[in-house]
């Protein structure tokens, strides 16, 4: 692990309400599992601009990959699980096994994989708590747009479907929530 990235753990291993749904989806044993997009990306965005303790905000996004069980009932019914564990959370599961059919892409070769086609670079980060103790981050990316606060758009985004990420910019509201956040095309 380089050290961003063992920063990145470090920051997710001390918030005690993610280090513990990270600990709850990780019971699930689904296969290339993981908790992606917002639910680590605020928590280092917070992080950065000296929050701690926030608040989640939206749903924990949990994406596996399985391309024997692509039914989305599959997803719902491990939703249902999570749910019965922790009814406060906003859970939304997606085998991204089936996803690229939605997105109009070729088809993913692991979670990984299903996140180079996600809008931002910053998103596009996952972790799993593997046992007690570690944290195993994946960043298709790598790691640094989101630690320097820079919002860019991933290689499918930055052209044909620029409105899409734009849009998710002003409509998420990031630039108020987090004001130290940058474009890096300024």
């Amino acid at each position: 692990m380089t050290a961003p990235q063992s920063l990145i753990s470090s920051i997710l291993q001390t918030d005690t309400l993610r280090w513990h749904l990270l600990g709850v989806v990780a019971a699930l044993g689904l296969p290339d599992c993981w908790i992606a997009a917002g639910f680590i990306r605020n928590a280092i965005w917070d992080h950065l601009h000296r929050r701690s303790g926030a608040p989640l905000r939206g749903d924990v996004d949990v994406i596996w990959f399985d391309p024997e069980r692509c039914d989305p009932a599959q997803d719902r019914k491990h939703e249902a699980r999570l749910h019965a564990v922790e009814p406060s959370i906003a859970w939304s599961v997606k085998n991204q096994a089936r996803m690229h059919v939605r997105n109009g892409d070729a088809p993913y070769r692991s979670a990984t994989d299903a996140m180079r086609y996600w809008p931002e670079t910053a998103t596009a980060i996952a972790a799993r708590r593997l046992g007690s103790d570690i944290c195993e981050i994946a960043a298709p990316f790598g790691v640094d747009d989101l630690l320097n606060l820079l919002l860019r758009p991933t290689s499918h985004f930055a052209v044909e479907k620029r409105s899409i990420y734009e849009d998710r910019i002003r409509t998420k509201g990031w630039l108020s929530i987090w004001p130290h956040l940058r474009s890096a095309e300024n």
